[in-house]
């Protein structure tokens, strides 16, 4: 759908939802606010080096794009399941070619195992079935994956959307901190608060140091849209007693 204020500027929209907002003369240009938070995380982290990105649930690839912009020479991989999008995108976007970003179809998890122990940096994992993210990418099981791919001081990114319970991203953080030594929450403050219905970004890492320094919290604040990000006892009171997800148990049938 093309923007009717900036005629480079367009919004993909995968079944109804807009998905992905790309702008054809500035890769660096993230009109969704999730994904100017998701970036600060990936400023912090080696700033200036090339990195080695896996996106688990691609749209139109504004993140990658942004990224091979700010980060000349990185390698990304983008998953997406539909196969036919990822080809209609490149022919509409000119995306960066492979190596620079290659582009698989599948399923994110089904994909996700099939990447080498200790081979990205980040891992961001933005994957929705209309409005609502695949229960099997959200679980304990997932996130071991997750840390296997991950180097040493890597970081994983989720979009989680939630509405005003918050139970969603509740049980995604509670998730994540049974696997990393440190994980984050942002959102804006009017979502944290219990209104209405939008985007809490988590990040974890196994490096304490990559999500503490004071510079994330204030960049978050500074953002168009200023946002709140929670970190330990913070996010130990929005976890509360929400239960870690996990894997269903094996059906005994399949097994006979």
């Amino acid at each position: 759908m093309p923007d009717p204020d900036h005629a480079a500027g367009a919004t993909l929209l995968v079944n109804g939802v807009p998905s992905s907002y790309v702008d054809l003369d500035d890769p660096g240009v993230l009109a969704f606010e999730y994904m100017q938070q998701m970036a600060l995380v990936v400023d912090a982290l080696r700033p200036g080096e090339p990195l080695d990105v896996v996106h688990l649930g691609a749209a139109g690839c504004a993140l990658a794009r942004a990224i091979d912009w700010t980060r000349p020479g990185s390698r990304q991989v983008a998953v997406e399941l539909d196969a036919r999008l990822p080809e209609l995108v490149r022919t509409w976007f000119g995306l960066p070619r492979s190596p620079a970003l290659r582009i698989r179809a599948g399923d994110a998890r089904a994909q996700l195992a099939l990447l080498g122990g200790a081979s990205a940096d980040v891992v961001v994992r933005d994957v929705f079935a209309g409005d609502t993210t695949p229960a099997h990418v959200t679980t304990v099981e997932m996130v071991r994956d997750v840390a296997r791919v991950l180097r040493p001081g890597g970081a994983y990114l989720v979009n989680c959307a939630d509405g005003a319970d918050l139970v969603r991203a509740r049980g995604e953080a509670a998730t994540l901190t049974e696997v990393f030594a440190d994980v984050v929450a942002i959102a804006e403050p009017a979502l944290l608060r219990g209104r209405g219905y939008g985007n809490v970004v988590l990040a974890a890492s196994d490096d304490p140091d990559l999500l503490a320094v004071a510079g994330l919290a204030r960049a978050v604040r500074s953002l168009p849209a200023p946002a709140r990000l929670l970190r330990g006892d913070e996010l130990r009171a929005l976890v509360g007693d929400a239960a870690v997800l996990r894997d269903p148990p094996p059906d005994p049938q399949d097994a006979a």
